[in-house]
């Protein structure tokens, strides 16, 4: 009946709107009809155990929870649920009587503006990244809470798909080396597991098991009147999206890495946790990556067909070894260091910051996000005042000392981490010392220079931006400039001159530090 059904539904006499034509686009488990302005998404009758969509109750249902779900993130692209009436060879769109199918009507979007499509062309920026990272920090923020006393979100929920994952991949490998590699990765994963046990337990009894999304990645993200739009989450099957908030981010960093595209998932990583400030969590991510990238491997297996040509077989084995390596690569030992910027504000700490991120996996962590972050806003009154309100000695003291706090929790996780702030105080840059000599990395000092010019004119631009969230003024500059600290000669053996207004001189230390560090 289904095909029937298809075949009958591209007649535009059904519809209550101009049809340009149609265009089908088939999954395995749903067919969506483009019209032009509208698609019509209709579920198949089909059970692979993870999902079961073969009782029309189940469908509409479903349907219903993908309109539900998806419009947590999305405005007027999800519509209506619709039933189908009539038979399968003269059917009704949202007709009188019993239905024998129900639809789900979506605005329609150019498959051209599909970030993944973007990606391919060349044509993803770090901005469209930025977009949704903000969009899945908020997200997640407000995301509905999954009970203490709900099933999912256990430690050995968690750990229960991750070995499935070992034991269905297995049969369908023969070579010794792909073995070899299986075995080593379920062995790191088993040994993750017992050295996460207790955080997981944390992040389950303080709320951070969410209703997520489920399914993140460039090909669930579209742009749609110039924004980014995130849909198409897991409606089907509660497990994948009653989950750990650092599962949906982790998927979508381990994508954008598939993809080549390692420096935006380093940022977006960073500016997550920017916005959210879950940095406790952080030390999942990894554990997580690796087990979305041998999902991936496990599909690639499960998609060749039983009767494979050799060729076919090939691409295969060569599609899910670099799933496997990608996950083998996240079981690395890290390498880390601790990064301090010096320097007056508006001289472009946070620039130097986020290239540290983007070359050398570091995480960032910013004094005016934390400082806000412990304190709220600075009162209007107050504002740009160097010792008043948020900024008073004693908020001052409280924000560096949360720097630190963050930054071991970071290195503990396995990271490099970047903390912008001035830094103008020998007693500030200390304390950043001994958190690095108490973690057993190594201190560097990105001390940040640029003329009075071009400072105040950068100055000007953050001033003109609203999502900046620094409130310095050139009073608090120049006051700055007058009672900074300079380095001493032992500080001076761990820094680095940074000209921040020549983007070469940020390029060699990057150089410098890779050839010290040679793992980041």
């Amino acid at each position: 009946m289904s095909q029937a059904l298809i075949n009958a539904l591209q007649n535009p006499a059904l519809y209550p709107h101009p049809v340009e034509g149609f265009q089908l686009i088939e999954t395995h488990i749903s067919w969506v009809l483009l019209t032009g302005e509208f698609a019509y998404k209709i579920k198949k009758p089909m059970n692979f155990g993870f999902l079961d969509f073969t009782g029309l109750d189940q469908r509409q249902h479903f349907c219903n929870e993908e309109l539900r779900l998806n419009q947590r993130l999305t405005e007027g692209l999800y519509l209506d649920v619709l039933p189908i009436t009539g038979s399968a060879e003269a059917p009704h769109l949202g007709g009188e009587g019993q239905a024998i199918e129900y639809a789900l009507k979506m605005r329609q979007f150019p498959q051209g503006q599909m970030l993944s499509t973007l990606q391919a062309n060349g044509e993803l920026t770090a901005e469209h990244i930025d977009q949704m990272a903000r969009q899945i920090a908020e997200f997640h923020l407000q995301a509905p809470r999954v009970p203490v006393d709900h099933p999912l979100g256990t430690p050995d929920s968690v750990m229960a798909p991750v070995e499935q994952n070992f034991e269905q991949i297995r049969p369908f490998l023969s070579d010794a080396a792909d073995l070899q590699q299986l075995d080593a990765l379920q062995a790191w994963a088993r040994s993750s597991f017992d050295r996460l046990h207790g955080l997981l337990e944390e992040r389950k009894a303080n709320g951070f098991i969410r209703e997520c999304h489920g399914d993140i990645h460039l090909g669930n993200a579209t742009l749609i009147d110039g924004k980014v739009v995130i849909f198409d989450c897991i409606e089907f099957n509660e497990p994948f999206r009653l989950t750990d908030v650092y599962a949906d981010t982790g998927f979508l960093a381990m994508d954008l890495e598939d993809r080549g595209l390692k420096s935006l998932a380093r940022r977006f990583i960073s500016q997550y946790l920017e916005l959210t400030g879950d940095y406790e969590g952080l030390e999942l991510l990894n554990f997580y990556k690796a087990y979305r990238a041998l999902v991936r491997a496990k599909v690639a297996l499960f998609s060749m067909p039983a009767d494979a040509t050799g060729v076919q077989r090939a691409t295969t084995l060569r599609t899910y070894r670099n799933y496997a390596n990608l996950a083998e690569s996240y079981s690395a030992i890290p390498s880390r260091m601790l990064a301090i910027t010096h320097g007056v504000s508006a001289v472009g700490k946070s620039h130097v910051a986020m290239r540290m991120v983007e070359a050398l996996g570091a995480v960032r962590v910013r004094s005016d996000v934390e400082r806000k972050r412990l304190f709220g806003e600075q009162q209007q009154a107050s504002t740009g005042q160097l010792s008043a309100g948020i900024y008073d000695q004693g908020a001052s003291a409280a924000t560096y000392q949360r720097l630190h706090q963050l930054a071991a929790t970071i290195l503990r996780a396995g990271f490099p981490v970047v903390l912008d702030a001035t830094y103008l105080k020998r007693e500030q840059r200390q304390a950043a010392a001994e958190v690095a000599s108490q973690t057993g990395v190594p201190l560097l000092i990105l001390d940040c220079q640029a003329p009075d010019a071009v400072i105040a004119s950068w100055l000007q631009q953050r001033q003109a931006d609203a999502s900046d969230p620094s409130d310095a003024t050139l009073e608090v500059i120049k006051a700055q400039q007058a009672s900074r600290e300079p380095l001493d000669a032992q500080e001076a053996g761990h820094s680095m001159p940074v000209d921040t207004q020549v983007g070469s001189s940020m390029d060699q230390v990057i150089e410098q530090i890779r050839q010290r560090l040679p793992g980041l």
